[in-house]
């Protein structure tokens, strides 16, 4: 059977790429094993050269159809990792999934519904261009539709209707992300010091925070479940394959799930079962914390949790439709305390309405509440995001987007961007080193750069929390391109595929 290529996109917009491994396009690669379906892997994170990688590899693979998973901030490489398959292999079908076509695809839905196709509906048209396929939504089920002769351009799993959306039934019965395709000893990340990989238990998050991206997506909106004792059982495997004893769930928030705290109940009698002491850390929703679930927390093992606060201001929990209030972000960090868990503040700047003030309230509060860590990072308006979604163009300034609070009148301009080429609005050097493509009524887009470095770096300085730099990219080497076979690095293949 001709095998299909997947491949995990360079993150080059982050300062160590080897910290999580893509498990959504694993957990696709199980699902195409379990079927017989053969699998080569190329995992390309934190490699540079990663264009001229993936033309050595294409002009000499079996398959044929080649997939891509990207966020939007890796839809640069994403993009270009498309045109170099292409320009290697004609004959190659190129298959894009992932959020940032699913939040796309559900921007585009909002337009349709207000009958006003705009810039998501061109948005959507770049990426048709550059690539064969889309697939909106679960992509477990998509993949095989990808596959047939049948297939649509568009395949739009993003539907609780469809037989390609996951239910939790379907969640559960998965099989475990293939994580036998990469090199698992290549990433490191540490709980602790317990050596940790990441898994998800959980999909989806119901809240309508104005900055995050699929408020209209039932995919990333619709929350959906394991059992317990299927995530139980993908730890102790963990564990007993790879002899990790850290665990980082990459759930939206785990206390949305009302059966978190037997969950955490049953992970400490798996570790007491097996004799062994885990670390775990996660995200949680501030204000559905608890005392319970923080002793129940601490008890299975986290010692760490992360809050996305996003801001010390009012009115700008307001104007994001945060639901939480200071008082209660307060009120999280001394349960937390109380229970003997550490808390790294998820912070942002460049919401509507933002000014000189509401940053100068979020400084304060950081140094207020002294959380154990925290970072400060500026917004960008995602496609999938209400500040996206029910942006209009600006009266006077073209390529400008204006976002408007209903509730307040507060504003947010967002400059209008290819996706497929700029991601420098990501994250960045802590230390300096953001771009910031939003402005508000008051604060241009260089002020709000200055005042996110200097709440950062103040910040920092009296908490006495130090910056933590990553790892640079590397160069995959080879002589004039007359390479054999990638490193088991950078390619492995699923045991039936042919060689």
């Amino acid at each position: 059977m001709e095998p299909v290529c997947l491949i995990i996109a360079p993150s080059n917009f982050l300062l160590d790429e080897r910290v999580f491994m893509s498990l959504g396009l694993l957990r696709i690669a199980a699902v195409l094993e379990r079927r017989d379906v053969p699998v080569e892997l190329v995992d390309l994170s934190g490699v540079e050269n990663f264009e001229e990688v993936i033309r050595l590899h294409a002009s000499s693979s079996a398959a044929r159809h080649f997939g891509i998973t990207a966020t939007t901030p890796q839809m640069p490489a994403a993009s270009k990792i498309a045109a170099a398959i292409r320009e290697s292999r004609p004959d190659a079908v190129t298959i894009l999934g992932g959020p940032h076509v699913t939040l796309v695809n559900a921007a585009v839905k909002q337009e349709m519904r207000r009958k006003a196709p705009g810039r998501a509906a061109r948005a959507l048209a770049t990426l048709q261009r550059q690539f064969d396929i889309l697939v909106a939504g679960d992509g477990e089920e998509s993949i095989f539709l990808a596959l047939s002769d049948a297939r649509p351009r568009v395949i739009d799993a993003d539907d609780p209707k469809s037989q390609l959306f996951l239910t939790s039934h379907a969640l559960t019965t998965l099989p475990f992300p293939a994580r036998h395709l990469v090199e698992v000893e290549s990433y490191h990340y540490t709980i602790d010091g317990f050596r940790a990989l990441s898994v998800i238990a959980q999909l989806g998050c119901p809240f309508e925070c104005g900055f995050c991206g699929g408020r209209s997506s039932p995919m990333l909106r619709r929350i959906r479940t394991r059992t317990s004792e299927s995530i139980i059982e993908e730890l102790v495997q963990l564990h007993q394959q790879y002899g990790i004893n850290g665990f980082m769930f990459y759930d939206d928030e785990l206390n949305v799930n009302p059966k978190m705290v037997s969950l955490m109940k049953s992970i400490g009698d798996a570790q007491r079962k097996l004799g062994v002491e885990w670390r775990l850390r996660g995200f949680i929703k501030a204000e559905l914390f608890t005392d319970e679930q923080a002793a129940a927390m601490h008890e299975a093992g986290f010692r760490w949790i992360l809050v996305g606060f996003e801001s010390g201001s009012p009115r700008i929990l307001t104007n994001i439709n945060k639901k939480a209030n200071r008082e209660e972000n307060t009120r999280c960090l001394e349960i937390a305390r109380r229970n003997g868990l550490k808390v790294k503040a998820l912070m942002s700047v460049g919401h509507p309405g933002e000014t000189r003030d509401t940053v100068r309230e979020t400084r304060e509060w950081l140094l207020e509440a002294r959380p154990d860590d925290f970072d400060v990072t500026l917004i960008t308006t995602y496609p999938g995001t209400p500040y996206y979604d029910e942006a209009v163009p600006h009266e006077s300034e073209p390529d400008v987007w204006t976002y408007t609070y209903q509730k307040t009148g507060d504003r947010l301009h967002g400059l209008e961007m290819d996706y497929t080429r700029v991601a420098e609005y990501y994250k960045g050097d802590p230390d300096g080193g953001y771009r910031a493509y939003v402005y508000t009524d008051a604060l241009s887009s260089t002020q709000l750069v200055a005042l996110r470095d200097a709440t950062e770096r103040d910040v920092r300085a009296a908490l006495g929390i130090p910056f933590n730099p990553g790892a640079p990219a590397t160069q995959f080497e080879h002589s004039m391109g007359q390479a054999g076979p990638l490193p088991a690095r950078i390619l492995r293949r699923s045991a039936a595929a042919p060689r």
